[in-house]
């Protein structure tokens, strides 16, 4: 699993280096057949994997709720994220995933229930949980690379 591991700290890091230089509002720009912008599409990796890891197994979540329900499957952006939630959202990119990584190790996740997600993926562990997360993560970095195309 430690590769597993490293290979979603790189492409988190990677999907934050791709941010570095845009301005909050390009973060925040919706550009014309988008439904979303790119800070959503950070904030929602961090949820998704909130939910997929920890909510699906019954262990307490690393972030705070609100946050949760911010940026869960199915939402949308509401408003506009400032500085301080951008900054908060790059540390949450890679702070869950290590958190992850040691809670995983420790043995927290005990129950995991088998589902299917909208992919048609089913998943029944929360290693396959974990393993699935390369594949959510590298599909909104190609959303937010789509993204940035389109706001500059």
């Amino acid at each position: 699993m430690e590769k597993v591991f490293d290979d979603i700290k790189t492409i988190r890091a990677a999907a934050t280096g791709l941010i570095a230089h845009l301005s909050v509002d390009q973060l925040n720009k919706i550009p014309e057949g988008f439904i979303n912008n790119i800070i959503w599409n950070l904030g929602h990796m961090v949820a998704a994997q909130q939910g997929l890891c920890y909510k699906r197994s019954n262990a307490p979540l690393v972030v705070e709720e609100s946050f949760f329900e911010s940026y869960k499957p199915g939402t949308t952006p509401t408003g506009l994220v400032d500085e301080a939630g951008v900054e908060e959202i790059k540390t949450l990119m890679l702070s869950t995933i290590y958190q992850l990584e040691e809670d995983y190790n420790e043995g927290i996740f005990t129950d995991y229930p088998t589902f299917t997600t909208r992919y048609g993926v089913e998943i029944s562990s929360i290693k396959e949980a974990i393993k699935f997360l390369t594949f959510h993560d590298g599909l909104h970095m190609g959303y937010i690379m789509a993204l940035k195309r389109a706001i500059n």
